[in-house]
């Protein structure tokens, strides 16, 4: 297997990971809200978030990595490391498993290494990638309607309430929030994701 690249500045990518050997990541609600918590230290400051879904035994992300520019360095002692997003994303799932393993008296590595990236490209990928994101905890069988789960963006991008996702430029891509919402009623072909990352289409 060839070496990933470094996540470049100004990319948007679509960032996921498993548990190693299938091995569940979230065991209780806490770990969801500890997850974001560390997310928003490590990752927040490097990255923009249009898309998220939390999953028992792995995740989904759509993101876009700030220019160097648009990083605020104001708070952190190591500055020239978040020079570096590649190794926040990296220092953010170490943090996030070395406190799973000292609450569940675990050892060993808790995601897959390394992590997946893939670039999003195109207007298609990405509207349809957050489709895909939103509708993960349905297809996988976790809820019977992907709306009513409680660790993914699809209701924060419908709220008014504050949110750290991009909000209004998700809702841009779809035209406001009816195209959102009626873009999540219809079918989407998932085929290409589910081949890109992996996962077996359904």
């Amino acid at each position: 297997m060839s070496k990933p690249e470094p996540l470049v500045h100004g990319v948007y990518y679509h960032v996921y990971n498993r548990g190693n050997g299938g091995e569940n990541i979230f065991r209780e609600a806490r770990n969801y809200d500890y997850f974001l918590k560390q997310y928003a230290r490590y990752v927040e400051p490097v990255a923009d978030t249009y898309a998220y879904c939390l999953l028992k035994n792995h995740f989904h992300l759509l993101v876009r990595i700030k220019e160097e520019e648009e990083i605020d360095l104001t708070g952190f002692a190591n500055r020239s490391g978040l020079k570096n997003p590649t190794q926040q994303f990296s220092n953010f799932f170490n943090s996030y498993a070395k406190s799973i393993n000292i609450a569940y008296g675990r050892t060993g590595n808790l995601f897959q290494r390394p992590f997946g990236r893939i670039r999003v490209m195109t207007d298609a990928y990405f509207v349809g990638l957050i489709h895909y994101i939103h509708f993960n905890p349905q297809k996988h069988g976790f809820v019977s309607d992907f709306r009513e789960y409680p660790y993914s963006s699809y209701r924060a991008i419908l709220s008014t309430d504050a949110t750290k996702i991009k909000r209004e430029e998700v809702l841009t891509w779809f035209s406001g929030r009816d195209g959102f919402t009626a873009s999540h009623i219809s079918h989407a072909d998932d085929k290409k994701i589910t081949l890109l990352i992996g996962e077996d289409p359904d």
